[in-house]
Parts: C-alpha cells; sequence; structure tokens
C-alpha cells in the first residue's frame, strides 16, 4: 500500500496543476448539483417492516386525513378566569375558523363540541388535522397556524402551538459552531509553527467538507434526508478532514527538516502517513455505511452521507495535497533556528536515546509501573461507565425542545392542564369490520383497552392499566375504525412502552372474539418501534465493529494482542462516553452548563452512531501510535524503549489532531437541537477519553507491560496475512536497502 500511495503522492506533486484543477471542477459539479437539484429535508421518523409502521401506511390508504399530521392549539385563560367566559368563547372560535382554512388542514376539534376543556377551566384543547403528512406539511405550515391564532391573542389569551407535526425542527448552524475551527487554527499554527502549514491544512480539510456536504445536499431530492444528516457530516467530515491531512502535512515537514527533497517527501509522506489514514478512513467508513444494517431509512441516509464525506476527506488529503505541497514546494520546510527546526533536529538527535519532548516524558511515566497504570485507568474507566448501565432511549419530540418555543411552551401546557398522556396518544387500527357492526365492534374494542362500558360481555371490557380513555371512531369507508388511546403516561415514559406492548398482548384475543384485524399504530408507537429497533441492534453493531478492529487491526500490525487491547479500549472509550452522556441528558448533571432544555431518555440512533464514528477514530490514533512504536521495534528497539521512542515521534501529532477533534465536536454541543447536542457531547468526550486515557497512557503501559509477547504472531497466520506495510518498510528498503536492520522473530 505504501508503495502505490508514494506513487500517487509523487504524480500529484508532479501533475499539481492537473489535479487541482480536477478537485475545483468537482466541487463545481456538486455545487451545480445542489443548486438545481437539491431538495428539502425530511424529519419524519420511519420504520418500514414494523406493525406500526405497517398500520400507520394502511391507516393512511383508508383515510388520508385521520394519518395525517396533527397539531395542537392551547388556549389558556389569565389567572382567575376561565375559557368559558363569552369573549374567550367567542374568540376561540374565531381562531378555530380561522385554523380550518390553513392550508392542508383537513379538519379542526372544537374543544366545546369536543369537551376539551380542562377541569379548573383554565385551559381549552383544540385538535387540528393535516390532510397530509408531517412530510407533506409546506414550510411556512407553523406560521400559518400561528398567524390564525391572532383573534385569541388579542382577547388575551396565551395561546401556544404544538403538536406532532412540528415537534422537530430544522438543524442550523451559527457562528457559535464554528468556534471549533477557531481552536483548530490556533491548534495547527501551535503544531507547525507556519501559518502558511496551518492555512494549507484548514483549506484542504474545508475543500473535502465542502465538496461532501454539498454532494450530500445534492441527493436531498432523490433521498430522504433528516436536518440532522448534513449536520452530522460537517461535524465529521470537518474533524476528520483537518487531522488526516495533519498527518500526512505534519511528516512531510518532518522530513524536510531533516533534509529530504520536497517531491520524494510529499511522496514518501503520503506513503506512510497516508496509509494510515488510508485504514482509518476506511474504519470509519465501513462502521457508518454498516448502519444501513439496522434497516432504517433515515439511519441509512445518516450513515452513509456521512461516511461520504469521510471519503472525500481521504481522497482530497491523498491527492489534493501532494498537489499543493507541489505549489509549495521547499517553503514548507521548518525555518533554520525556528521552533519546528529545533523541535526535528532534537528528534533526530536523540533517536536512540531518551529525548526530553513531553510525549517521551509522558511514556516514560506511565510505563515506569505499568501494572499500576493499567489498573487505575481502567478501573477509572469503568466508573466513568457506570451511568450508561440506566441508558434510556427514545425520539425526540416537543418534550426536548427549548423552554422559549411554542413547541415546548404547548407540550407543557397539554401535560399541565389535560394529562402527559394527551402529548402523544395511541391509535389502535381495527380493519376488516362488518359495516353494520362497526361501530359496536370498534366500542367492544375501545371498552376492552379503556374500561369504559362497552354493551358487550365480560372480559374483554376490563380495561388495561395506564390508559385514561379510549374513544373508537369509525372511518367513511365503514370498514376500518381506529381507537384513540390516551395513556396516563407521556409519550418518552417506560410506561408509554410498557402499555403499547400490553395492548398488542390483548390484541389476538379481541381479533379471535372480534373477526377483526387490529394493530398499534400512531406516531408515538412509530417511534417506540425505532427506539425498540435500534437498542436491540446495539450489541450486534458493536459486535460487528469489534470485530472489524480485531481483522482490521490484525492485518495492520501482525499481531494477537495488539487489536484485542486495541478493542478492549475501545469497548472502555464508548463505555465511558455512554455514562457521560447518561449523566449529563438523562441524570441532569451540568445540563445547565451544556445548555440541555431537559432531561429525559437519550436519542434512539445517538449509541449506535457514536460507536462508529468513534470507532474509527479511536483507530486513527491507534494506528498513528502503535505504528510508529512497530516500527522502531522491528528495527531493534527494546521492546519499552520502542513504546517511548514510538511516542516521542507520534504524541505531538495526536495530541493535536485529538485536541481539534475535541474543538470541532465540543463547539456543536453549543447547538439548540438536543439530538445533535448529544451526539456531539458523546463524540467530544469519546475522543477526550480513547485519545489521551486510553491511547497516551492505556496503550503504551499495556505494551511495556507485555513486552516482546506483544508483537507475536502464529508462523501460520504469518504466512496467510497479506503485508499492508503501514509504516512503508518497503520504501525504507527501496531507498537504504544497505542501512535497515534486519527484523527481529516476533512470530512463533
Amino acid at each position: 500500500m505504501s508503495t502505490l500511495l508514494d506513487r500517487l503522492g509523487r504524480a500529484a506533486y508532479r501533475h499539481r496543476v492537473l489535479f487541482s484543477a480536477a478537485w475545483v471542477a468537482v466541487l463545481a459539479a456538486v455545487i451545480t448539483l445542489f443548486l438545481t437539484v437539491g431538495g428539502e429535508f425530511d424529519d419524519e421518523f420511519t420504520i418500514p417492516g414494523s406493525e406500526s409502521q405497517a398500520a400507520l401506511d394502511q391507516l393512511g390508504e383508508a383515510s388520508t386525513a385521520a394519518a395525517g399530521a396533527s397539531a395542537q392549539l392551547v388556549f389558556i385563560a389569565p389567572e382567575g378566569q376561565a375559557v368559558t367566559d363569552p369573549a374567550f368563547t367567542q374568540a376561540i372560535g374565531a381562531v378555530v375558523a380561522a385554523a380550518g382554512q390553513v392550508t392542508d388542514v383537513a379538519q379542526v376539534q372544537d374543544p366545546f363540541a369536543g369537551r376539551a376543556v380542562s377541569a379548573d377551566g383554565r385551559a381549552a384543547l383544540a385538535s387540528v388535522q393535516y390532510g397530509v403528512g408531517q412530510d407533506g406539511l409546506a414550510a411556512d405550515a407553523f406560521d400559518q397556524l400561528r398567524a390564525a391564532t391572532a383573534a385569541g391573542t388579542d382577547a388575551g389569551l396565551q395561546v401556544a402551538v404544538g403538536g406532532n407535526a412540528f415537534a422537530t425542527a430544522a438543524v442550523t448552524v451559527g457562528p457559535a459552531e464554528l468556534l471549533g475551527v477557531l481552536v483548530a487554527v490556533v491548534v495547527l499554527v501551535l503544531t507547525f509553527g507556519s501559518l502558511l502549514a496551518a492555512g494549507m491544512n484548514l483549506l484542504i480539510a474545508l475543500v473535502g467538507v465542502a465538496i461532501g456536504l454539498t454532494g450530500l445536499l445534492a441527493l436531498s431530492g432523490a433521498v430522504t434526508l433528516s436536518s440532522t444528516a448534513p449536520t452530522l457530516a460537517l461535524m465529521i467530515g470537518l474533524a476528520v478532514g483537518i487531522d488526516y491531512t495533519l498527518f500526512i502535512l505534519s511528516r512531510h515537514r518532518s522530513q524536510l527538516a531533516a533534509g529530504m527533497a520536497a517531491e520524494e517527501s510529499a511522496g514518501r509522506a503520503t506513503g506512510t502517513a497516508g496509509s494510515a489514514v488510508v485504514f482509518a478512513g476506511l474504519t470509519v467508513v465501513i462502521a457508518l455505511a454498516g448502519l444501513s444494517v439496522v434497516g432504517i431509512p433515515f439511519l441509512t441516509v445518516m450513515g452513509l452521507g456521512a461516511a461520504g464525506t469521510v471519503l472525500v476527506a481521504v481522497l482530497v488529503a491523498l491527492t489534493l495535497l501532494p498537489a499543493l505541497l507541489g505549489f509549495a514546494g521547499a517553503r514548507l520546510t521548518p525555518g533554520p533556528g525556528s521552533r519546528a527546526a529545533r523541535r526535528e533536529a532534537a528528534l533526530a538527535e536523540h533517536a536512540g536515546t531518551p529525548a526530553r519532548s513531553g510525549g517521551a516524558r509522558w511514556a516514560r511515566l506511565v510505563t515506569r509501573r505499568p501494572a499500576l497504570t493499567v489498573a487505575v485507568t481502567v478501573i477509572g474507566l469503568l466508573v466513568m461507565a457506570i451511568p450508561a448501565f440506566q441508558l434510556r432511549l427514545a425520539l425526540p419530540d416537543a418534550s426536548t425542545a427549548g423552554e422559549d418555543t411554542s413547541e415546548r411552551q404547548a407540550y407543557d401546557a397539554v401535560a399541565e392542564y389535560f394529562g402527559p398522556g394527551v402529548n402523544g396518544p395511541l391509535l389502535v387500527l381495527v380493519d376488516g369490520l362488518d359495516p353494520a357492526s362497526a361501530q359496536q365492534t370498534a366500542g367492544a374494542v375501545a371498552a376492552a383497552i379503556g374500561g369504559a362500558p362497552s354493551g358487550g360481555s365480560g372480559a374483554l371490557s376490563g380495561g388495561l392499566d395506564g390508559v385514561v380513555h379510549a374513544a373508537p371512531q369509525v372511518l367513511a369507508n365503514g370498514t376500518t375504525a381506529i381507537v384513540q388511546v390516551v395513556p396516563e403516561s407521556g409519550p418518552l415514559d417506560e410506561a408509554t412502552g410498557a402499555l403499547v406492548a400490553d395492548i398488542r398482548d390483548l390484541a389476538p384475543a379481541l381479533e379471535q372474539r372480534t373477526g377483526a384485524d387490529i394493530a398499534v399504530t400512531g406516531q408515538t408507537a412509530v417511534a417506540i418501534d425505532v427506539s425498540d429497533r435500534l437498542a436491540g441492534a446495539l450489541v450486534p453493531f458493536a459486535l460487528i465493529v469489534v470485530g472489524l478492529a480485531l481483522v482490521l487491526l490484525l492485518l495492520v500490525f501482525r499481531s494477537i494482542l495488539v487489536p484485542v487491547k486495541a478493542a478492549l479500549g475501545f469497548l472502555l472509550s464508548v463505555g465511558a462516553s455512554f455514562g457521560a452522556v447518561v449523566a449529563v441528558f438523562q441524570w441532569g448533571w451540568l445540563m445547565d452548563l451544556f445548555g440541555v432544555p431537559a432531561t429525559g431518555p437519550v436519542i434512539s440512533f445517538m449509541p449506535i452512531l457514536l460507536m462508529a464514528v468513534l470507532f474509527g477514530l479511536a483507530m486513527d490514533y491507534e494506528v498513528f501510535l502503535v505504528s510508529r512504536m512497530r516500527e522502531e521495534f522491528v528495527h531493534g528497539a527494546a521492546p519499552r524503549e520502542s513504546v517511548v521512542a514510538g511516542m516521542r515521534h507520534a504524541a505531538r501529532v495526536v495530541v493535536a489532531a485529538a485536541l481539534i477533534m475535541l474543538a470541532v465536536f465540543a463547539s456543536f454541543v453549543t447547538i439548540e437541537d438536543v439530538t445533535v447536542k448529544a451526539i456531539a457531547f458523546g463524540l467530544a468526550v469519546g475522543v477526550l477519553v480513547d485519545a489521551f486515557v486510553v491511547r497516551m497512557t492505556l496503550v503504551p503501559a499495556v505494551l511495556a507491560l507485555v513486552g516482546r509477547a506483544a508483537w507475536w504472531l502464529p508462523r501460520w497466520l504469518d504466512r496467510l496475512l497479506p503485508d499492508l506495510d503501514v509504516e512503508g518498510a518497503r520504501l525504507t528498503a527501496r531507498d537504504q536497502p544497505a542501512e535497515r536492520a534486519p527484523e527481529p522473530s516476533v512470530v512463533g
């Protein structure tokens, strides 16, 4: 691999104009596609193949309005007054009439006709039913409905607009999220000691992100793309784009400082550091693309979109960077007497002896008593992971929105005056009815679930625990009915999920008694099914990711222990990250500091997405650190000294890369959307723990503790495995065959 990439780097260096023009053309093409065929975002979550989704689709065929999006208008009278006062009653009637004229609204339920007035008389609830699904709503649907409430606010009522139609909003990226880029610039300048190198690094990353992100947006007209997907692609693409370029560019400058010619250095850096970039990028791409096996469309698009952005970042780093190195020539060589030149000179001078670099000092510290270091770090990470055992998953609703939003205010008002279950009613689809007895049969089903008198006999009329009431409605076709079930608990409560399971357990008996087909559906049930499927896929996906780590690291390092250690370290990082997310987003620790609007379950796809991304990032650091350690070992260094020497060469770059990753992810924690906030927070903690605790502390200690056994590989397996040559040993042998030390025997 290193030889092939070396040739690619040299070709890009020599034909710099052609390679640069090609990338400019690609960028222009994706921008043109975005402007001409780009579509809109769709934040509606679906889960093909589930009972709730199939029933919802069936309901849509029977009645478009019944399956359409719904909204709520909550009217609250001033303290000491009631909504039944004549002036307020008239104003509410005017609002109901105006809302009925809003685009795509099928019907509006008058709160007085539907007896939707709170027990204390202070609040009234009008239900708005759209004739289209959430994805079919006009872009200004919320504004139109809000404008229709003018008569209510003019009369002195507090009016809040909410409901599942507006439970999720598009994610916007503001200036605060770009703070991570500024931090990255500072880190790059300090790392390189050169504005030219830092600017080139950032430029390459931005080009990769621009192409990947614009290309993803251009596909929004052809695929279902949530507003979270581009934000995730931006966050991950920016972080890995900066890091991948940093790894190659830092190697190039080190070689220039050692006196290597610019073209040779560009090829060598692309062949060595570029090999590690290919491997690291491949792990991220495979893990993100693996999200498609879960079978949930929005998650598949999200994973593939982020994977595409990472792939572009790798290609740009391997081709556009060497081309720009050709334009820069020898100007990237650290100047005589500069801090960068002194640092490289010190590394060369102390190549076989202890250096005074921070990486070497830290390596000697953690390997002085390796058993103690391993024990302390493992115990500490296990303690951090304890909260992860209480991880709860759910899809976001209005309860996770900011307290100053109308959606959240409507949600809280409904829960306060009418009960939390009104925010997430369940729909029970009753199909295959005899039109002559449809009303009676639907009533019997409602009675069996809600406990209301049905006029039928005995056992089916007892009702289920946790149900406030169940109301039947026969649709216009006469053969289909829906039973609206209002739970005692809110949409995100565990009790609501248990109620869905109870209704499904009851369904076979109801079907046998009534002869109808019965299924639980509605947005709340769909959200529960999505969360259940994601929770069920978490362990299998973890096994796939860990198995992938073992195979790839076995190929790279030709060792048994190194892959096992890397995989176990990854699991520790994931556990600590999950624990931190639970502590902040579920338990409320430091929630004000991080701007978390409300505690509750974690977004359903956060764990599996975090595992996919963190896996690739963890392998970044593993490859760049351990490959330098192995390079020193195979050239004759003692096991512990090879660890120190590897840290001496690679620690500075890995620290810079981790700080950049951390800054980018942390800047996205400031975003208002709780979905992105939770993902960004989890990734920030994961990078912090994995880079500084696992890779730079635990890994050196383990390798020092086991000594030569770290590089043991059975001879039969050594013969079977292909040699990827990530360290660039073949390049060294090609250029300096006489100076290459024989590789020690590390197989048995």
